[in-house]
């Protein structure tokens, strides 16, 4: 008998009201202890959902089975793409092919138009790149740029926040939309394209536009120094821009190519399976790992152990990341083999909420509760699974942006995010609010307004 079944068997019997009971419950154990306790995310998602499970009547012998086959799970199809995505971030910032884009990019660019170079600066480098590592990356630059062209931080800082949020919760590899992908079952090509589609717009009013009266709001003039070294200016090794760009665009050209040669039907041609299998997440993503060791890393000059010490130090900054998106997938298991699912799916659809609108309100109250955006994303893509069964492939990619539109929602004091930013930009927490927690709020509404577009005619 498989673990789903043993689980769902061990369930079975338990009042609908139970299981709504042991949901909340869970949930609000991990609340508790990420938001009271201060206790590390993986811990609390370990034990939320032995406390769900038990409370459900799996039964304390079972109680961690569903977690286990989850973890596993979810490293197997999340966390190896993760791990990927963390090299090829390395290898960027440290060839100093992220700053090669950026200077091509400012170059040509007059200063009224900084603003909006930023936003694209952001939605370019943030592609392959974590919110965390963007944002450190991003900052000095962001500084840098305010002190020459006399700009405010905030004309400049909003639109580059604006785009690393926008990738982190909408496009995959972002381990957000992953797990939401992996969770619902949703095609990750598929995803990408919609996610991009989605986000451009988003990034343009959250970003540049928005920038403008939070500029006449919350004066932050340049700063007199800036932290770190921005750049590598000096580095006459570091890759042209033509081949930063092309290590950061190829896993997204490749798995878009799937999409493509799949939704046209020639997926059955000699070319077209090449294409298929190359534009596998795994694939895709291991293809640009290894383009990027050879242009990032040998063909600049270094010596293979260098290279190899590279990757290996890339592996260190992810090892919390991994931690959580695991514990999460067995935390969402947990939810799915209990039935828990099942109910609250059941309890949606006779509340005729529409799907793509619930799985936004979800994600929205988890994310407020806990301040995590990839917890909010796990817990509501659990709970939403159950309905993703009965919706087209499209529409399930659009409730994946669902979800990780209403995952941003709103960063606040519970929010490691919103600290980042506090001190970095040296902002007030009143400032802080009336500046990156107002652009978070603006950007997922906006995101859900145009996925609920889309949802109308796709």
């Amino acid at each position: 008998m498989t673990v789903h079944a043993l689980a769902a068997e061990a369930a079975a019997g338990v009042s609908d009201t139970r299981l709504i009971v042991a949901a909340v419950i869970g949930i609000l154990v991990i609340v508790a202890l990420i938001v009271g306790l201060k206790l590390h995310p993986f811990l609390a998602l370990t034990l939320g959902s032995g406390i769900l499970a038990v409370l459900a009547g799996i039964g304390y012998a079972d109680a961690f089975t569903s977690f286990v086959e989850g973890v596993g799970t979810t490293v197997a199809g999340v966390g190896l793409l993760i791990a990927l995505g963390a090299i090829i971030g390395k290898l960027l910032i440290d060839s100093g092919g992220a700053d090669a884009i950026v200077d091509t990019i400012l170059a040509k660019t007059p200063v009224q138009r900084l603003p909006w170079a930023m936003a694209l600066i952001a939605f370019v480098i943030g592609i392959p790149l974590f919110f965390e590592v963007g944002v450190v990356l991003l900052v000095p630059i962001v500084m840098l740029v305010a002190r020459r062209s006399k700009l405010s931080m905030i004309a400049l800082g909003i639109p580059a926040l604006a785009g690393l949020s926008a990738l982190h919760g909408l496009v995959p590899p972002h381990p957000g939309p992953l797990i939401a992908i992996d969770a619902l079952g949703a095609d990750l090509g598929l995803t990408l394209g919609l996610g991009l589609l989605v986000a451009i717009p988003t990034v343009i009013i959250s970003g540049p536009l928005l920038a403008k009266p939070l500029t006449r709001w919350v004066k932050l003039p340049p700063p007199d120094a800036f932290l770190g070294e921005a750049r590598q200016d000096e580095d006459a090794r570091r890759p042209r821009f033509a081949i930063a760009l092309m290590v950061v665009l190829l896993p997204v050209v490749l798995m878009l190519m799937r999409t493509v040669v799949e939704s046209v039907g020639a997926d059955e041609s000699t070319l077209g399976k090449s294409l298929v299998f190359v534009g596998t997440p795994l694939v895709a993503l291991l293809i640009t790992t290894l383009v990027a060791i050879v242009v990032l890393g040998t063909a600049l000059g270094s010596t293979r152990a260098q290279v190899s010490k590279l990757v290996d130090s890339a592996f260190a900054p992810i090892a919390g990341i991994l931690l959580i998106v695991a514990a999460g997938g067995g935390f969402k298991q947990t939810l799915v083999d209990s039935g828990v699912g099942d109910v609250i799916a059941k309890g949606i659809t006779d509340a005729a909420i529409p799907t793509l609108l619930a799985g936004w309100l979800v994600a929205v109250l988890i994310r407020l509760a806990t301040g995590s955006a990839t917890v909010a994303t796990i817990t509501a893509a659990g709970i939403m699974a159950p309905l993703a069964g009965d919706l087209t492939d499209t529409h399930v990619a659009l409730l994946v942006l669902a979800i990780g539109a209403g995952s941003v929602f709103l960063s606040h004091v519970n929010d490691a995010g919103f600290w980042l930013v506090k001190e970095y930009f040296r902002m007030t927490v009143g400032q802080t609010f009336k500046t990156w927690s107002l652009m978070e709020t603006v950007l997922s509404v906006t995101a859900l307004v145009f996925v609920l577009l889309l949802g109308l005619v796709v």
